[in-house]
């Protein structure tokens, strides 16, 4: 027996869980069939058989674990709690869709301290209800998830998470470093919540913000945890921009000098393994979500045999939809023997201390919390082993409890759990959360997010307002005439004949993809592919997006449009994103060669292109004039001014579109 009363003289204990399978979880694999635990306090005061347990404590408060496993608490190693409030709003796309689409846009909305607090009491509900005693939550308003926490009784690391980008609690990174200063110092010592700081991820975060990260956690003494390699393409974009794998990166940068926990850790390589393990980088594993965003499935055999601390996180309820650490139990023990074809690869009792002990270790908490031990906090979950699912028992190896654990057992079979010598849920009641009041609450946030929802997805320009950052507004109105000339060379003849003033002249590739939707009125999408070609023989690439109106206001002489006003936001996603995100009823593609001219006439300035068609080939060439204004009298002048030019340009009557290139090419 371990115990921290050695003379024999029976002490009191403030709880003994008392006739349980025992599972310490330690590092000799320790394990009592007829096993009890003393908890006086917050630790552990005794682990070992019952008899030898009841000689050295007695307590007023015994509880029979007669048919029941006694293990440490589960520690989830990596979730966004008050995101438990978004579960089942978006599933079935891509992480980035997923994220950048429709999760960040209704987060900006939302997300409040009210919020995250509610979310968070949720999650815990859910949490103790599944034997989870210890959680490392990323999200915003973290003073409120930890409140939040420490009211439900757990134990949890909570990390401000820090972006380039405006959160919902912080219009920029320098206040979510002052907001996750305050918090470490608030929170600092509790007996319960450990403040930490979480840059999202590189690609979400600049170097100045991870250097001034990690000053602020060295001086601070505070844990990191941050996202990385979730994605193949997060990778290879990162690698594109730095020449760098991301953990190599952050390694020559300096920036893996402070205890630090990495989510998902999906795509790494053999060198960025050895990293890990140089500066002792926990893993969260999050199997369920990995495999629902095809994220793909972390490489976790090798991390074990790197020694690398693995933790088990189910991530967000938004990305799951739950946080059941059963289910992540039985996945991370299964996928590593279908990845590698080893059916040895992850045994079950290594699953286990991956959500115990190692899960703890990885969270650089493996001193307090993830085993049964003495002078441990007193961290432990009761799991009910008589069901039918878990029926029947085998005794033939040392493994046969582990497995039942691991590939039989479920939340539900939870019965009991103690969190720092606290009773939080006794037979299937939570003991701290009032679940009834809890529920009515989130069902009034849900009312609301789905009517924000609905409306924004059937409205194309929400839609674009939600993801585009800075959104422009062109001026009130456009005027613009298209017409059929002869040739690019013909024009030049003309135009050093005309005696107009020429300003600029650039050279462009353009390819556009036009997204129609269901409802005309909504207007129509297009991405374009600019590619400028420089003087030097370089290429400038832009990318935007543009909702282009099809109302015509007016048509004047010469074919001259009147048409309203733009909305253009720079476009920093793939096609493929924005296709996906805005689901357009039908797409139709054009390319063309065009050389722009600012010109100036009659005091006026008009962009001229000469449009030369590539995709589908045309041979004609197009004479296109524009000019924005602001008032009907300043169009009427001004397309008085474009027919003018068009007799100049060579641009016959006979010749001239009304139709924009995608309609004039589809007919």
């Amino acid at each position: 027996m371990h115990s921290a009363n050695l003379d024999g003289v029976p002490e009191a204990a403030d709880l003994i869980l008392d006739k349980g399978h025992v599972l310490c979880m330690d590092a000799l694999w320790t394990s009592y069939p007829q096993g009890a635990v003393a908890i006086r306090g917050e630790e552990i005061v005794a682990v070992g058989p019952r008899k030898d347990v009841l000689a050295h404590y007695s307590t007023a408060q015994r509880i029979d674990c007669s048919g029941c496993a006694v293990i440490p608490g589960l520690v989830n190693a990596h979730t966004h709690l008050p995101m438990s409030l978004l579960r089942g709003l978006a599933d079935d796309l891509r992480l980035d869709v997923w994220l950048h689409g429709y999760i960040l846009p209704v987060e900006q909305h939302f997300v409040d301290p009210d919020f995250c607090y509610l979310g968070t009491q949720l999650a815990c509900a859910e949490l103790i209800r599944g034997g989870v005693t210890c959680f490392a939550d990323m999200y915003y308003f973290e003073h409120d998830v930890a409140r939040a926490a420490a009211e439900a009784g757990m134990r949890g690391v909570c990390a401000e998470t820090i972006m380039k980008f405006p959160t919902p609690d912080a219009p920029d990174y320098e206040t979510s470093l002052r907001y996750v200063a305050d918090l470490v110092d608030h929170w600092q010592g509790h007996e319960l919540i450990v403040p930490a700081i979480a840059p999202h991820s590189l690609y979400m975060c600049t170097e100045t913000i991870l250097n001034e990260i990690q000053q602020l956690a060295v001086a601070k003494h505070s844990p990191i945890l941050i996202h990385i390699s979730e994605t193949e393409d997060e990778v290879q974009n990162w690698v594109a921009g730095t020449g760098s794998r991301p953990l190599v990166w952050l390694h020559d940068h300096g920036l893996l000098e402070v205890p630090s926990s990495a989510a998902h850790c999906v795509h790494v390589s053999e060198e960025e393994i050895r990293i890990m393990r140089q500066h002792q980088v926990g893993v969260a594993h999050n199997p369920t979500s990995n495999l629902k965003l095809a994220s793909g499935i972390a490489p976790v055999a090798n991390f074990l045999r790197q020694d690398i601390a693995v933790g088990i996180g189910t991530d967000g309820a938004a990305s799951n939809n739950d946080l059941d650490m059963f289910e992540e139990l039985r996945l991370a023990a299964l996928l590593p023997k279908a990845l590698g074809s080893d059916p040895t690869a992850v045994p079950a009792r290594i699953a286990l201390a991956m959500a115990t002990s190692m899960g703890a270790r990885s969270l650089h908490l493996d001193s307090a919390i993830g085993s049964l031990e003495v002078g441990k906090r007193a961290d432990v979950a009761v799991v009910r082993m008589q069901e039918l699912h878990q029926l029947p028992h085998y005794e033939t190896t040392d493994q046969n409890s582990y497995s039942r654990l691991v590939y039989a057992s479920k939340s539900q079979d939870v019965r009991d759990v103690v969190i720092n010598g606290q009773l939080v849920l006794r037979d299937g009641k939570l003991l701290t959360i009032d679940q009834k009041a809890v529920l009515s609450e989130i069902n009034a946030v849900a009312s609301d997010v789905t009517r924000f929802f609905i409306e924004r997805e059937t409205n194309v320009f929400g839609k674009l307002v939600a993801i585009g950052g800075q959104l422009e507004l062109h001026e009130t109105y456009e005027v613009q005439a298209k017409g059929v000339i002869k040739s690019h060379d013909d024009f030049l003849r003309r135009l050093e004949d005309s005696g107009l003033e020429v300003l600029l002249n650039t050279s462009r590739d353009q390819y556009d993809v036009y997204f129609f939707f269901a409802d005309a009125r909504q207007g129509r999408l297009r991405y374009r592919e600019d590619n400028v070609l420089r003087d030097d023989g370089s290429i400038e690439p832009i990318y935007t997006l543009t909702l282009v109106g099809l109302v015509a206001e007016a048509e004047y002489e010469h074919s001259v449009i009147l048409s309203r006003s733009r909305f253009t936001a720079n476009a920093d996603r793939s096609l493929r994103f924005y296709r996906e995100y805005f689901k357009p009823e039908a797409i139709r593609e054009i390319a063309k060669h065009r050389e722009r001219y600012h010109i100036r006439y009659q005091g006026t300035e008009f962009a001229v292109n000469i449009d030369t068609i590539t995709q589908p080939a045309q041979d004609a060439a197009f004479l296109e004039i524009k000019s924005r204004t602001w008032s009907q009298q300043d169009a009427v002048r001004k397309a008085a001014q474009i027919g003018e030019m068009l007799a100049i340009l060579g641009a016959h009557p006979d010749d001239m579109r009304t139709d924009g290139y995608i309609d004039l090419l589809h007919d």
